[in-house]
């Protein structure tokens, strides 16, 4: 009996441990199941870069549109209409009565101002221009990185600002990187500014409101 089962042969079984062969079939299997186009599921859906975000053919997916394009708008939109608010101003107004807008609450009076916003700092005229300068340069760095709307707005602003006045010191008497900034809107008992110092300071404010929210320029949003 057991020469005839020598003889013979057993069949396979699907438990069968050790005898290095396969079954009928399980060779393609993986290729049917690749062929069959479903999706993989669990773990490895979540992409080779383990950040549970799904992939495309072309890599990650895309995180979103960058705000340069509006940054600069903004920037160039308030740095347009400061210039040619002072160009009108010195034309029409510098060395003639102030112009009442509404009685003495707030009148156009023509001011070249030698200090900081507002008329704070005379003596440090040149350093208001390096420290305008490096805001433009900060602001232009950070552009690379700007994803968020309302930041993009808020340092629109401040760069408009900053290259309204920066402008003043360069290219207005008493020469440059001295030139005295042309101020004109004057509010009663307070300072005389330009639409430069207003640009400014809404491009503050506006960052100061959106870091208390916890929105960063990146797009996100941070909890402390």
């Amino acid at each position: 009996m057991a020469e005839a089962e020598r003889i013979i042969g057993t069949p396979d079984t699907p438990d069968a441990a050790g005898d290095g062969r396969e079954r009928p079939g399980s060779e393609d299997t993986g290729a049917r199941a690749g062929e069959s186009g479903t999706a993989p599921t669990g773990p490895a859906a979540a992409g080779a870069s383990g950040t549970g975000e799904p992939e495309t053919a072309a890599g990650p997916a895309p995180r979103g549109r960058r705000r340069i394009a509006v940054l600069f708008a903004v920037a160039l939109f308030a740095y347009a209409l400061d210039l040619i608010s002072k160009l009108i101003v010195v034309a029409k107004l510098e060395h003639h009565p102030p112009i009442e807008i509404i009685g003495d609450w707030l009148k156009f009076e023509a001011i070249r101002n030698a200090g900081a916003a507002f008329g704070f700092g005379e003596a440090f005229t040149v350093i208001f221009t390096v420290i305008a300068a490096a805001v433009i340069v900060v602001i232009a760095r950070l552009a690379r990185k700007l994803y968020s709307l309302p930041w993009a707005i808020a340092l629109g602003l401040l760069l408009g600002g900053a290259l309204g006045n920066l402008t003043d010191r360069i290219f207005r008497a008493p020469g440059v990187f001295e030139g005295a900034v042309v101020d004109f809107i004057a509010p009663k008992h307070f300072a005389v500014f330009n639409l430069a110092d207003s640009a400014i300071v809404c491009g503050g404010i506006l960052i100061v409101l959106l870091s208390f929210k916890g929105l960063d320029p990146d797009g996100t949003v941070h909890k402390d």
